[in-house]
C-alpha cells in the first residue's frame, strides 16, 4: 500500500512541472506573435497611376489643328495625298498600352514644317513608388537634359533710371528754378525719348537675331498638367535656313507628353517667329491634355 501511494504523488509532481512548462512556452508565443503584425501593418502598396490606356496618337491632333501648324498641307491639290498628310505616321511600338507616337512632315512654297505628339504611359515595379511619382522622376529627367536657363528676373541687372525731372537737381515734384512746374508735354517728350533707350538697355534681342525674348525663353510652364515646360532652339546647317524647334512637355498623371514643332523657311535668312511657333505648340499641348482629362 505504501509502494502505490509514493507512485501516485510522483505522477501529481511530475503534472506540476509539465503545467509551469507549458505556461512559460506560451508567453514566448505571445512576445513571437507581435512581430509579424507589427510587419504586415508596415507594408503598403503605393498607388496605381490614373491612366491605364494611352489614346490614338495620329487621331489626336484635329485637322484644324494640323491646317494651323502646317500650312501646306492645305496646298497639296492631290485629294489622296493631302488625306495621307492628314493622318500621319504612326511611330513603330511594342506595347501601345506603354507608348505611342505619330509625326508629320509638309513641305509648301514658304516652308518645312513637321510635328511629333508622343505619349508614354508610366507604370512602376516597385511597391514603394507610385505610377504617379515614377512619371515624375522621367518628367524631370527630361527637363534636367533640356538644361533650361534660369528666369530671367532672378539674374537680370537692375535697370539704369529713366531721366526724370531730379536730374536736373531738384526733387521729383518740385518746382523748377523758374518758379515755374515742368509741362507735361516737356515731361511726355523727355519719357517718349527715354523709351528706345530703356528698350535697348532691358537687354531684349531684336527679331533679326532669331532669339526669342524674355518672355519667350525656354522656360516651366504653370498652366499646363501637373507640370510642364517648354524649350525653343534655334540651329543652322551649313548654308541652309536656320530651323526652330519649339518642345512642349508635360505630365498628366502617370502620362508624360511630348510635343515637338519644328519649321525651316525655304529662303535663308529668313527666321521662323519663335511666339507664333510657341503659341501653336502651347495650343496643342492644352488639347492633348484636355483630351487626357487633365
Amino acid at each position: 500500500m505504501q509502494r502505490k501511494a509514493y507512485v501516485t504523488g510522483t505522477a501529481a509532481l511530475l503534472a506540476a512541472l509539465l503545467a509551469g512548462c507549458t505556461s512559460g512556452s506560451g508567453d514566448d508565443g505571445a512576445t513571437d506573435n507581435a512581430n509579424p503584425g507589427d510587419a504586415g501593418t508596415a507594408t503598403v502598396a503605393a498607388q496605381p497611376g490614373k491612366y491605364r490606356t494611352l489614346p490614338e496618337p495620329c487621331g489626336a491632333v484635329g485637322h484644324d489643328t494640323l491646317d494651323a501648324l502646317l500650312p501646306g498641307i492645305q496646298q497639296i491639290s492631290d485629294p489622296i495625298q493631302r488625306d495621307k498628310a492628314y493622318q500621319g505616321e504612326a511611330t513603330l511600338t511594342y506595347d501601345t498600352d506603354r507608348k505611342v507616337g505619330c509625326h508629320w512632315k509638309v513641305e509648301s512654297a514658304d516652308a518645312t514644317d513637321r510635328l511629333s505628339v508622343d505619349f508614354e504611359r508610366v507604370v512602376s515595379y516597385d511597391n514603394a513608388v507610385s505610377d504617379d511619382d515614377q512619371a515624375q522622376k522621367l518628367f524631370q529627367e527630361k527637363e534636367t537634359a533640356a538644361d533650361l536657363p534660369a528666369p530671367s528676373g532672378s539674374s537680370a541687372p537692375p535697370s539704369s533710371p529713366t531721366p526724370s525731372a531730379s536730374a536736373t537737381g531738384s526733387p521729383s515734384g518740385a518746382a523748377s528754378p523758374s518758379g515755374k512746374e515742368p509741362s507735361s508735354k516737356s515731361s511726355a517728350s523727355s519719357a517718349s525719348s527715354a523709351s528706345p533707350a530703356s528698350a535697348e538697355s532691358s537687354g531684349a534681342p531684336g527679331a533679326s537675331s532669331g532669339v526669342p525674348p524674355a518672355d519667350l525663353q525656354p522656360r516651366a510652364l504653370s498652366d499646363l498638367g501637373d507640370e510642364a515646360y517648354l524649350d525653343d532652339q534655334l540651329s543652322t546647317s551649313g548654308s541652309t535656313a536656320e530651323q526652330r524647334t519649339v518642345t512642349v512637355v508635360f505630365r498628366t498623371s502617370n502620362v508624360v507628353v511630348t510635343l515637338q514643332y519644328e519649321e525651316q523657311p525655304t529662303a535663308t535668312g529668313t527666321v521662323p517667329d519663335s511666339k507664333e511657333m510657341q503659341d501653336s505648340a502651347r495650343n496643342l499641348a492644352s488639347q492633348l491634355d484636355d483630351a487626357l482629362g487633365g
